[in-house]
């Protein structure tokens, strides 16, 4: 089932350009040509997503922003505008805007914007979906799961949650670390105000101090009008920093000020601003030996880690996977219109043994796949992808045995690792054609990051981009 779209604007270039753009990425669009029209349009058909001018005759983009969200509670706005300014940005972020995106806008920026705000509907929608599968020990702040390692995190959540302490969470890709990191912003008491995310990652260095503290209009060439950055956005709310190891020497010098201040500077500006900013910082890599190395300041490391919150790997809470089993396949029902009503013992006792390097991420792409394939009401084995890793438990192949005199355990697991990690690379790049900024986002670690690991295991191509 296809996504629908409400694109809202007078200016007829842009809807064409919206449209053509949106429905080449699979999603159905209508426009309207300002809000009144697109009242009427929500009045006769359900929405995913709004997409809307701020600037408008008649109806106003807030206006229209206003009436969704005492009409149509939970469907989320994105608003566009080449009027915008700090006020601007931040009302409509606290009247419950998903996002807020600057004319001209970069098409790029716009499909994550809209990826992310369906993500964030589908979430709500699931969930209130969900309350009648899970039991009450299952679930827990949007949360799967009721192993003891799942247990710790829940704690964690409740006792921080309504304080401005940093919270550092610390967990494999696809373990989970937004979805914990908006557990705290709802529990507390920002939680009416925005949640803000960077991945630090996927910005180059040189634009990094103005996506993050703003800047203003000629402050660098392009800088065709002053723009807020992500810190001021997230005033009065929650500012995630995604990938924060990612962070050059000199950005986090300026972070760690902002912390320790609670002012930033704009670039190019003449006076500190200061914000109400909790910051929760996210990352997959070992920050104590980035510290050790000398690639990641110890000041900022305590400054950020003053509670850790470590999200376990799915091999760790394998109890936990046939509740996330099912549910996924009450997600994918809903979503794809299908009636999966069995999964096959055989099945489950797979999917509890496989290894799982993409994590939660991993078991919800071949749950997503097993659902759309199945047939009967049952998921079956035939209708399951090829798993991107070994099953866990005892090695075969090429990997070496564990034995007296032989290769240690540490040593085994290492080289375990090791081949299914260059595997699911290896086979990651192939999905993608070799492009590796698109295997780097499937991946969901940074470019940078992919390219030392695609140069360990002797997968460097110069060629890709």
């Amino acid at each position: 089932m296809r996504a629908r779209i409400l694109v809202v604007d007078d200016e007829p270039s842009i809807r064409t350009v919206l449209k053509a753009h949106l429905t080449r990425d699979g999603y159905e669009v209508v426009t309207a040509t300002d809000g009144a029209e697109a009242v009427g349009a929500l009045g006769q058909a359900p929405f995913d997503l709004v997409l809307s001018d701020l600037k408008m005759p008649g109806m106003s983009g807030l206006e229209l922003l206003a009436w969704v969200t005492r009409e149509q509670p939970g469907l989320p706005v994105i608003l566009i505008t080449a009027h915008g300014t700090v006020d601007t940005a931040v009302e409509a972020l606290k009247l419950g805007a998903q996002d807020f995106i600057t004319k001209p806008f970069d098409l790029d920026e716009l499909k994550q914007a809209v990826e992310k705000a369906l993500l964030v509907e589908r979430a709500r929608r699931r969930n209130w979906l969900d309350d009648s599968l899970m039991d009450g020990e299952g679930s827990r702040f949007d949360l799967v799961g009721k192993t003891a390692a799942m247990q710790r995190v829940y704690s964690l959540v409740e006792r921080v949650a309504d304080s401005p302490t940093t919270v550092l969470l610390v967990g494999e890709s696809g373990t989970g670390k937004e979805l914990v990191a908006r557990a705290l912003h709802a529990q507390s008491a920002r939680r009416s105000g925005p949640f803000i995310t960077v991945n630090c990652g996927a910005i180059p260095d040189a634009l990094f101090e103005s996506e993050l503290f703003g800047h203003e209009k000629g402050a660098f060439t392009g800088a065709a009008s002053a723009k807020p950055g992500k810190f001021e956005l997230a005033d009065g709310g929650t500012l995630l920093l995604d990938e924060v190891g990612e962070l050059g020497r000199d950005m986090q010098v300026k972070l760690l000020r902002a912390l320790q201040e609670r002012t930033i500077d704009r670039v190019g500006g003449t006076r500190p601003l200061k914000v109400d900013v909790r910051v929760i910082a996210a990352t997959n890599v070992d920050l104590q030996g980035m510290v050790t190395a000398g690639t990641f300041r110890e000041d900022l490391y305590y400054r950020l880690a003053v509670v850790p919150i470590r999200l376990p790997p799915l091999r760790e809470r394998r109890e936990d996977i046939p509740l996330l089993v099912r549910h996924f396949v009450h997600r994918f029902n809903e979503r794809l219109g299908m009636n999966v009503t069995l999964v096959d013992d055989g099945v489950m006792a797979r999917l509890v043994h496989w290894h799982w390097p993409g994590n939660i991420r991993e078991l919800e792409n071949t749950i997503e796949r097993g659902v759309l394939l199945s047939e009967g009401g049952a998921l079956t084995a035939d209708v399951l992808p090829e798993p991107n890793a070994e099953p866990a438990g005892p090695a075969h192949g090429d990997l070496p045995p564990v034995e007296p005199g032989g290769i240690g355990l540490k040593e085994y697991v290492r080289v375990h690792t090791s081949r299914l990690e260059r595997d699911l690379i290896l086979k990651s790049l192939e999905s993608e054609s070799g492009n590796v900024t698109r295997t780097a986002r499937r991946l969901d670690i940074s470019r940078k990051a992919l390219q030392l690991k695609m140069k360990e295991y002797g997968l460097r191509d110069d060629g890709n981009d």
